[in-house]
């Protein structure tokens, strides 16, 4: 269903506000780029500081300029149930392809918790459904034992794993089968990912590399394990500097060294330091994305 690099959009903003003509182009020039899928207001898109009404704008304005050309994605998640429902409510009706919804943070769920917050936003929402599993952000991890119950419902259809862990994947897809859509959310680890039962990746480095982050996931498709390799030894520097500091301030100074936004992020997050700007930089430069 889904599937290749698919890019982890970051928001941009100008004056403390959404700069929606910024947004716009920078999707327009994702898909141009050859970005296999959009994802509005994950993490990385600075989903926990965006009001509701931005939520909502971002995910219309994502689903308006790609025209059904690649899927999208949108990050629906929060630690109130109701609250993900009416979310995931909204994606549906702006024409979402999906929602990525994410284990519910800061209020711990048991795995019995976990299973019933999904179910209910299964039951509330005729969308497919991607799992968010990032217990280093959320504090609780989804057993695949868990995963595996949620996936008997027609509409989980798949998973994010931010796990960086390559077992993972193996036993989720001898547990739960093939047909699972699992995506790596570690781009350090979205090759390894695939040799271990994956289909892609939902990208951060993919915001100013997108079209090396989709020909890299191509190279695997087309059983092109030099060129992948290739690529994956040219990426890894910019996956290290982009996570320097809390992600998502280095790779918005990074798309500001494209022209294509303003570095700015919300409080509590901070613009980056000196060292980890220069190293962004020279990441960037070893990429080929700087002269």
């Amino acid at each position: 269903m889904f599937r290749g690099s698919i890019v982890a959009l970051i928001t941009p903003f100008r004056d403390g506000k959404v700069d929606e003509r910024a947004f716009m182009d920078f999707v327009e020039w994702q898909i141009a780029e050859g970005t296999h899928g959009l994802v509005p207001v994950g993490t990385t898109g600075e989903s926990p500081t965006l009001s509701h009404d931005e939520h909502r704008r971002v995910i219309e304005m994502t689903v308006e300029v790609s025209r059904g050309r690649v899927p999208v994605i949108a990050g629906t998640g929060s630690n109130s149930t109701e609250e993900a429902i009416g979310l995931t409510r909204f994606a549906k009706q702006a024409g979402a392809s999906a929602a990525l919804v994410v284990t519910p943070y800061y209020n711990k769920p048991t795995q019995e918790g976990l299973y019933q917050h999904y179910k209910a936003i299964h039951d509330a929402a005729d969308l497919p459904i991607i799992i968010y599993n990032i217990p280093a952000r959320s504090v609780v991890d989804m057993s695949v034992a868990t995963m595996a119950r949620l996936a008997k419902l027609p509409n989980i259809v798949g998973v994010k794993d931010a796990t960086a862990d390559l077992v993972r994947p193996l036993r989720t897809r001898v547990e739960i089968g093939p047909d699972f859509c699992q995506l790596s959310g570690e781009d350090a680890t979205a090759t390894a990912f695939l040799a271990q039962g994956g289909v892609g990746c939902i990208s951060v480095t993919a915001n100013v590399a997108p079209r090396l982050c989709a020909a890299m996931q191509d190279a695997w498709t087309r059983g092109d394990l030099a060129e992948m390799a290739r690529l994956r030894d040219m990426l890894m520097p910019l996956h290290h500097a982009l996570f320097l500091e809390t992600s998502p301030a280095p790779v918005k100074y990074a798309a500001s060294l494209l022209g294509k936004c303003a570095p700015d992020v919300r409080l509590p997050l901070v613009p980056i330091g000196d060292a980890t700007r220069a190293a962004v930089r020279e990441a960037m430069a070893t990429a080929g994305l700087l002269t």
